[in-house]
């Protein structure tokens, strides 16, 4: 069973939601709009002690992000 990122048109609330079948609706668990929109979704793998995302756009070596107030890249 996939697990998909959604983002809810009507709040902007991003969430996760496991999907048994593509019939299934969602809602959002903010607001219970219907209106919601899957995000596109990058693999990531933990290497030692750092995450590793399958997405070449990010200078970050912790996350995802493109620029991070953690880790101070920008």
């Amino acid at each position: 069973m996939p697990l998909f990122e959604y983002r809810c048109k009507k709040c902007n609330k991003e969430f996760e939601e496991l999907v048994r079948n593509s019939e299934e609706k969602v809602c959002c668990p903010g607001c219970r709009s219907g209106k919601v929109e899957k995000k596109l979704s990058v693999f990531a793998h933990k290497s030692g002690d750092k995450f590793r995302s399958s997405s070449s756009s990010s200078s970050c070596d912790s996350c995802t992000a493109g620029s991070c107030s953690s880790c101070g890249k920008s």
